[in-house]
């Protein structure tokens, strides 16, 4: 083991097959700003920028979303309301389409089309088959580029399972309305629903015998690396320590909601009654997810992740609001008062998820900041107006800094058909991943800095 002096950002807690990368540390050396060392030249540990994408179905109440104002006195709508502490970490843009989510002379299909386009920017062929095609999306772009710098070039999570085959919306297969990452336009990438096996993926490395072993005796992996992290202890600083002793209780904490989770039934899934292995409450699935990904930035382990709250078109319920009904069926409100309320309820409790996640990857220091400063958060949708299907002028929310390069606490307003990818264009420049266009993009974003 290095000394605190010398101690490499690479190193891993090991034992037993089980490899655990470790969150910046004082003994590592300093930090500095990804943009700052790009413009003044200054040596030393680079602060790495990250990036996520966080999907909702089935569009917002447009009304209660859209902030009137602009720049940075703009008031917090209904929906946004729950961004009120980390509001200055937060960019709404306004007027971004995803024109290839439109029928484009496809026909019906809005939902597959939706959540196909969002990230490839490309128009996904029209069919329930096997010759399924769409783009690559801008998560695995970086991934290609950058992905070897890390453990994982990328992390893929949902709460709903993604279905490879059959036909979900109007012709469209499955895959389209279940999957947002597609490493190329034949490739598209499942996503993890059962955070124990995310968990597993990300800080496991032993066979499957070992992990049953493991399992079977219920320790904790944090208890094969004891050894290893006693000994790393004792050879940093008093704040590092206890900066580990806060991170190994969070890595804990993670496992024993996951052991808690497993002891409820299964749920089934209404559509397709299919059971599956998803803790039985929504907001405890999703918030396990998020700190999942939130450990895989802090330690390294990628910088790159998606996490669909549900799958397009999704008829989920949502009791924790007093929301029996379905959202996709709800979103087909024609006007009626009482459906439009209750939507809007749907649409405040994903937003206060996105609350939680923001001001948790805020709440952990790095470098000369946090964590969310050294991030790009993407929350948003691939439909606007879930009642007409429209997909111009989208819900779309970028929190975080990117190390430097985003000027946030604001609503900015974009010109009228303004490509979404143009937005990811922008956002692989900040990660140095330099491409001339994706999907649709017409050119980078102005005004993000």
């Amino acid at each position: 083991m290095e000394s605190k002096k010398h101690l490499s950002r690479r190193t891993f807690l090991r034992g037993l097959g089980v490899s655990i990368a470790l969150p910046w540390l004082e003994s590592m050396g300093p930090l500095t700003n990804l943009a700052t060392a790009a413009t003044k030249g200054m040596t030393g540990q680079i602060t790495p920028n990250r990036m996520a994408f966080l999907y909702v179905p089935n569009g917002k109440i447009m009304e209660e979303w859209t902030p009137q104002t602009f720049g940075t006195g703009f008031e917090l709508t209904k929906i946004l309301k729950p961004l009120e502490n980390i509001r200055d970490k937060t960019l709404v843009l306004s007027g971004l389409t995803a024109d290839k989510a439109r029928a484009n002379g496809d026909g019906g299909g809005d939902h597959a089309r939706a959540m196909a386009a969002f990230l490839t920017g490309a128009q996904p062929r029209k069919t329930s088959g096997t010759d399924i095609h769409a783009g690559i999306s801008v998560d695995q772009a970086a991934a290609t580029h950058i992905g070897n710098q890390t453990r994982l070039p990328s992390l893929e999570l949902g709460i709903d399972k993604g279905y490879r085959a059959g036909n979900c919306d109007s012709g469209y297969s499955c895959v389209y309305s279940s999957t947002m990452a597609w490493k190329s336009a034949t490739q598209p990438l499942p996503k993890e629903v059962n955070p124990k096996l995310a968990f597993e993926r990300l800080f496991s490395t032993e066979p499957d015998a070992e992990r049953t072993q493991r399992d079977a005796e219920r320790k904790s992996i944090l208890d094969f690396v004891r050894q290893d992290s006693n000994d790393l202890i004792h050879k940093v600083s008093g704040n590092d320590a206890r900066k580990l002793d806060e991170y190994f209780s969070a890595i804990r904490d993670i496992e024993q909601r996951i052991e808690s989770a497993e002891k409820f039934p299964p749920i089934e899934d209404v559509v397709f009654d299919v059971p599956d292995e998803k803790p039985t409450d929504f907001q405890e699935h999703v918030r396990l997810m998020m700190d999942l990904i939130i450990l895989a930035f802090q330690t390294d382990v990628t910088r790159i992740a998606t996490f669909a709250l549900a799958n397009e078109g999704s008829n989920k319920t949502y009791p924790a609001v007093n929301v029996s009904e379905g959202h996709h069926n709800l979103s087909h409100h024609g006007g009626d008062e009482e459906k439009i309320a209750k939507i809007l309820r749907i649409n405040i409790h994903h937003t206060e998820q996105l609350a939680y996640f923001l001001e948790k990857l805020d709440a952990i220091p790095e470098g000369d900041g946090t964590l969310l400063d050294h991030s790009m958060i993407v929350y948003g949708s691939g439909n606007a107006d879930g009642n007409r299907h429209s997909h111009h002028d989208l819900p779309i929310i970028l929190a975080g800094n990117g190390c430097g390069t985003l000027n946030s606490g604001r609503h900015i307003e974009y010109p009228k058909e303004t490509p979404l990818n143009n937005l990811w264009l922008s956002l692989l420049n900040r990660m140095d991943v330099n491409m001339p266009r994706i999907g649709d993009s017409t050119g980078i974003l102005e005004g993000l800095s």
